[in-house]
């Protein structure tokens, strides 16, 4: 039965899109803070729309753990007590969005101008290429994953703080199970999606820190969102490394987007954007703490 899945999600795999060979930076960072991951981030972007390097294909991890909140999601939304207590941090990405708890996984970020092939058309058909570039990148992990559009939200789903509760249109998912969260922004620097892949843990700690929902009703909403969730653990009985992850991914963008990677460091002016970033805005309360954006 898992075989007969295995194949049909392979046949989903063949993009209607044939793309020109071209060549991406790939770029994998050490795990960071969440305001110096996020500081690289937009860096990168900046240097896109600067013209100084290629689209960029980054891959990376976070510590200590970290709750990034989605570009207009309200603060309050989390309880500021409680993170300090679990020592987690908090950042407000510039992608839209909902809470993400950042520990145990593999992120990773593209950045590259509008008219690239791959991201242009807007946030759907850009999405959608690249979803079905990490949806290769799972099948070879031989996780039998789908990835489909999603016409009907409810109205629960809408409200919902956290990431991992909610599927978006061409989010991947195992039988119902979303496996990776993404987040888009387009700007005149170009365009950014990033995205997580839970490889193992529990991912209903971040109900903890959550202050929207009812203390009685915490194991209620833990259940809910292991029905609505997984990790790449949960699903395949046992744990792939940060490493295999990101071959895995690396792989399915060079063969789904026909991409020839060329691996690098950030520079200089990256690096020096970056820590400005992390100092001035990313690390800022008054940035993390904004109600209203």
């Amino acid at each position: 039965m898992f075989m007969e899945k295995l194949k049909d999600t392979k046949m989903q795999t063949k993009n209607i899109v044939e793309f020109h060979s071209t060549k991406w930076r790939l770029i994998k960072t050490e795990a960071a803070s969440g305001s110096w991951n996020m500081a690289v981030d937009e860096a990168i972007l900046s240097a896109i729309g600067r013209g100084e390097v290629l689209p960029t294909l980054r891959l990376y991890s976070w510590t200590p753990a970290c709750i990034s909140l989605g570009y207009a999601q309200p603060v309050s939304d989390v309880d500021k007590q409680k993170l300090e207590e679990k020592g987690w941090e908090i950042v407000r990405r510039i992608t839209g969005g909902r809470a993400i708890l950042h520990t145990d996984e593999m992120t990773y970020s593209v950045c590259g101008p509008e008219d690239e092939p791959r991201l242009v058309g807007g946030i759907l058909p850009s999405y959608q290429n690249l979803s079905s570039a990490i949806l290769q990148a799972l099948i070879s992990l031989n996780l039998p994953v789908t990835a489909a559009s999603q016409k009907d939200k409810e109205e629960n789903e809408i409200k919902n703080p956290i990431c991992f509760e909610v599927k978006s249109n061409y989010e991947i998912s195992v039988d119902g199970k979303k496996m990776v969260g993404s987040a888009q922004a387009r700007r005149k620097e170009g365009v950014l999606q990033h995205g997580t892949l839970p490889l193992h843990g529990d991912l209903t700690r971040i109900i903890e820190v959550l202050t929207k929902i009812d203390p009685k009703q915490k194991p209620e909403f833990r259940e809910r969102m292991l029905q609505k969730a997984a990790t790449v653990e949960m699903v395949l009985g046992s744990k792939i490394t940060w490493e295999q992850a990101a071959d895995a991914i690396k792989h399915g963008f060079e063969q789904e987007l026909n991409i020839e990677f060329i691996e690098e460091e950030l520079t200089k002016n990256e690096i020096n954007d970056a820590e400005l970033l992390a100092k001035e805005k990313y690390g800022m309360v008054d940035w993390t703490k904004k109600e209203v954006l």
